[in-house]
This record gives C-alpha cells, sequence and structure tokens, in this order.
C-alpha cells in the first residue's frame, strides 16, 4: 500500500454495523475504511453476509440497520437512497434486474445529470452523452445497440455486467460497492473490468469488491483481503489470505479460527 493511501482520511468508514433482515441477525459487528484509491476485497461463505453489507450500505428499504456509516463527511445512514447515489455511492448488483420500458441510455443519462445537478453542474446534453457512452460501450466490449433496448431486457449475463460497468466508467463514483461483478464475464470482460478499476483507482475511487475468483483478485491488486463470517470480519490480510482460501477453503479457515479461539 503507498503512503498516500495510508495518509488519506477514508472515503468509506462503517463502524458497528449491524443489519436484521426480517427477524433475522445477518450482520452482527462489521468494521470497516476504505480510503482513496484503495480496494478491499470481501470473502466469505455463501450467506456470511456479503451481499447484505453491500445493500445495506446502499440503503435497501426492507433492512434494519444500525450502527454508523460514513461516506466522506456525511452521515450515509440518515440519507435516502437517492441522496446516497447522487454523493457519490455505487452499487452494482449481483444479478442486475431488467427495467422494462425504460431506455438504457435514457436510464443511464437521466441518473448521471441527477448526480451533476446535486453538485450544481449543468447537464449533459444527449449528443454528448451518446458520444460518451457509445465510447465507453465500446472500450467494456458492449455492443452499441443495447444502449437502445430497455435496460437488461433480453440481455446476457455477461451484457448485463458489462452494462453495470458501463455505469460505473460513466458515473464515476466516490466508492464503488462491486458484488460480483466478474460472474458471466468472458476472458475479454475481464480484462476490460481490471483496466477500468485499475483507472479509477488512480483517479481516487475507493472500492470494495466482492469475489472467489482467485485470478481477478490477483489482478485487482487489493490493498486489503478480508474474511466475513458470522456476520463479522472475522480475518484481515493482503492476497496470501485469499490464495489460502482459494485453496482451502471456507470450512479449513473456520476450523483453523475455532482451533486458536481454544489455544
Amino acid at each position: 500500500m503507498n503512503q498516500a493511501k495510508t495518509a488519506a482520511a477514508p472515503l468509506l468508514s462503517v463502524r458497528g454495523l449491524r443489519v436484521d433482515v426480517g427477524d433475522k441477525r445477518v450482520l452482527r459487528s462489521v468494521d470497516l475504511d476504505v480510503g482513496p484509491g484503495e480496494l478491499v476485497v470481501l470473502m466469505g461463505a455463501n450467506g456470511s453476509g456479503k451481499s447484505t453489507l453491500a445493500l445495506a450500505l446502499a440503503g435497501h428499504p426492507r433492512y434494519e440497520v444500525a450502527g454508523l456509516a460514513k461516506l466522506g463527511a456525511e452521515d450515509l445512514l440518515a440519507m435516502p437512497v437517492e441522496a446516497r447515489a447522487r454523493a457519490g455511492l455505487f452499487l452494482s448488483f449481483q444479478a442486475p434486474p431488467d427495467i422494462p420500458g425504460v431506455k438504457n441510455n435514457l436510464f443511464i443519462r437521466s441518473a448521471l445529470n441527477a448526480q451533476r445537478a446535486s453538485r450544481g453542474e449543468p447537464e449533459t446534453d444527449a449528443f454528448d452523452f451518446l458520444g460518451q457512452a457509445k465510447a465507453g460501450a465500446k472500450r467494456l466490449g458492449l455492443p452499441e445497440a443495447m444502449l437502445a433496448r430497455p435496460v437488461n431486457e433480453g440481455f446476457s449475463g455477461g451484457e448485463r455486467k458489462r452494462n453495470e460497468l458501463l455505469q460505473l466508467a460513466l458515473f464515476k463514483p466516490r466508492v464503488a460497492l462491486l458484488d460480483e461483478i466478474d460472474s458471466g464475464l468472458d476472458v475479454d470482460g475481464v480484462r476490460a473490468l481490471v483496466e477500468l478499476v485499475g483507472g479509477m483507482r488512480r483517479e481516487g475511487t475507493a472500492f470494495v469488491v466482492v469475489s472467489h475468483y482467485l485470478h481477478l483478485i490477483e489482478m485487482l491488486e487489493p490493498d486489503r483481503v478480508l474474511r466475513l463470517h458470522e456476520g463479522c470480519i472475522a480475518e484481515t490480510g493482503g492476497i496470501e489470505l485469499a490464495r489460502s482460501i482459494a485453496a482451502q477453503g471456507f470450512a479449513a479457515a473456520k476450523t483453523g479460527q475455532s482451533a486458536a479461539a481454544r489455544a
């Protein structure tokens, strides 16, 4: 990790985050800091709460959330969902939904202009936006025709993920939460993802990436790897932690933790 990253104040700061979904407590207490340009990988067994953490930070309406979460100096948990997005928080969905009847380019341009308006900036006109969207789609391997179709309607899994990446590239968020963004992407898509994330990190975007794909994690060169277990961060490390989990699995990590606790 470079010195500039270490000295910078976190863009995302989470303390004692607790999340209840219905009558089930999914996250018990999560602490997390991510600074400008940092990338943190979040790993954990199915049901450990990885997606819940991302959705809670984005403002899922059916989650009961307690604790502290700040986006820069702002109280993230006090903000409605749309205000979080306008302030620079981005979430890629694990399974991006269809939005029938809403054209993709109109959806993305409307969201982008809502963000610009919140910062007191003028709207991007349709001509300029279309040029940016077409160039971004080409870089990411998304067919240009997808821009004029309803959002994700009839898209393949990989096309849905590339469309999420296009939004990420155009919105330029302060903090990006990527939930298994590599799922469904082919080799070229993964390469485009890594190039996009690398460029955005250099510009100061902070990333929290949920993934179990070791090759992708190695390519992303994370600052930290976290293992989520039973609603808490059970282990923090570097790339070697990801390699250990990939080699031994989560059951071995859980057993090792229990043995250490008994010692």
